[in-house]
């Protein structure tokens, strides 16, 4: 959709007084009773719109089920072509004028499991189109972006299966390389630096620093380097890979997350970094738990567990349990989940101060406990007698690593807040909710605004009350910003 293409109500429908109020006090069964009479909109033409069942905008219409969630009210705005301010949203993307039409981009081909896919050279490729095409997109490519749809299944799986193979040998370029370990030492710090910035605060916002950093590395790496600084170059290109993955996903684009993903796993593998690769895989099995497919995730975790069996420290071991753990909660099987849970525990309890890399000492005993008390937290929606031990265990997190942790500090509230409407503690339920908007303020993370539109549902449809009235106020003030 653009500016310019016409919406199915006329101006003066969206201009009369009984549909502006009807809109902007979320009445949508008012406000659908008057796109019928006024706009001339079937129920099932509504429906259509809004992406909705007949039936289910038929209850909406007859009053028999409110409209609660946030991601609903977002798709009957887009549908109807209903400005973002009549509904208490941002301006849509539809409303601002088109931009000019989008360059060309390089297709990337990351879905063959050949082993040439595997080779080094072949990795400095994908990393210089990968980049060259980011730099390239614009405000509508951003856009259309964000509804492409990451791999799953055997088309994900089957395209890992090199990352169990040796790497082959790098082959040698005509031209010389000038990089020497002290130029590496630099680009691991800057690496370092855009990951803690990355961790505290979450989203995109330096994005596009991280892809003009790998693609300076991918242009070292078409250069013949020292065999030494070659296997550095490639491991800082999978750190920053890694970095950009979690920025591009924080931001809403998973195709594009999990082409870096992809991207940073291929460099750990020609780094000969087994560990980091581990780690790789976990942010792509958290992508696949976060889009509800539990079973890859599971192999996923299986996978990083088989490559990284003897280079992994306990800390890294301790974080691939939790996975595991949270595959096991995703399909209820309790038992197992309690069992991977344990297996965690065991693990960090063997490590000490300064074994492991940098970017796996986040995951301490505040990370586990946090990790915890959000899968406790899934089980306890279908379950409610879970929901006082995830309290509990969030709880921990909190007063372990306090506000600095930043995007988790703020997951960790949300988490919090839903556990007290669970328990039908409604006071603790408001007190931690306007904690979880203050900290989700502080962040970028769609995936903070996404979990806090959870929230938004638990403030509805119960009765009405000052102070539960003003926590929906705030978020539904903060998810519109």
């Amino acid at each position: 959709m653009d500016a310019a293409t016409p919406g199915p109500l006329a101006p003066e429908v969206l201009e009369r007084d009984d549909l502006k109020r009807a809109l902007a006090e979320h009445d949508f069964a008012a406000a659908f009773s008057l796109i019928k009479k006024w706009g001339g909109l079937s129920q099932n033409r509504i429906a259509a719109a809004c992406q909705l069942t007949p039936g289910k905008a038929s209850t909406i219409i007859s009053g028999q089920q409110q409209v609660t969630s946030f991601e609903v009210i977002c798709r009957i705005a887009d549908g109807l072509r209903i400005p973002g301010r009549m509904v208490g949203l941002a301006d849509r993307s539809w409303e601002r004028q088109p931009d000019t039409p989008d360059p060309p981009t390089t297709p990337l081909d990351t879905r063959s499991s050949d082993d040439a896919h595997w080779r080094p050279t072949a990795t400095v490729q994908l990393a210089t189109d990968m980049t060259r095409s980011d730099f390239m997109m614009d405000r509508r490519a951003a856009t259309r972006a964000m509804v492409g749809t990451a791999m799953s299944g055997a088309a994900l799986l089957d395209s890992l299966e090199g990352w169990l193979q040796p790497a082959p040998p790098a082959e040698a370029t005509h031209r010389r390389g000038r990089v020497g370990q002290r130029e590496v030492k630099e680009l691991e710090a800057t690496a370092r630096a855009f990951r803690a910035w990355d961790h505290r605060f979450g989203g995109g916002l330096r994005r596009k620093a991280v892809v003009g950093q790998l693609n300076e590395v991918a242009g070292h790496l078409e250069e013949h380097q020292e065999p030494a600084v070659e296997q550095g170059l490639f491991r800082v290109m999978a750190f920053l890979g890694g970095t950009a993955a979690t920025m591009a996903w924080d931001s809403g684009l998973q195709k594009q997350a999990q082409d870096y993903y992809m991207l940073a796993l291929r460099a750990a593998h020609a780094g000969g970094d087994a560990t980091f690769g581990a780690n790789v895989l976990a942010g792509m099995a958290r992508q696949m738990l976060y889009r509800d497919r539990p079973q890859d995730a599971l192999e996923l975790v299986h996978l990083a567990q088989k490559g990284a069996r003897k280079a992994a420290g306990p800390r890294v071991l301790a974080m691939l349990h939790t996975r595991e753990a949270w595959a096991y909660a995703a399909m209820g099987r309790a038992a197992a989940f309690r069992r991977a849970t344990s297996e965690a525990a065991e693990a960090l309890a063997e490590a000490g101060a300064g074994e492991e890399p940098y970017w796996i000492t986040y995951f301490d005993e505040a990370e586990l406990a946090g990790v915890t008390g959000g899968r406790l937290l899934d089980m306890a929606r279908s379950e409610p007698q879970h929901a006082e031990a995830a309290a509990a265990n969030i709880r921990s997190a909190l007063t372990t690593r306090g506000a600095e942790a930043g995007r988790s500090h703020a997951l960790d509230l949300i988490g919090l807040a839903e556990c007290h409407f669970l328990m039908g503690d409604m006071t603790g339920a408001v007190e931690q909710t306007h904690h979880a908007v203050d900290a989700a303020a502080r962040t970028r993370s769609t995936r903070v605004r996404a979990q806090l539109g959870q929230l938004y549902p638990y403030t509805v449809g119960r009765p009405t009350s000052r102070t539960v009235g003003e926590a929906r106020a705030r978020i539904r003030e903060l998810l519109s910003s």
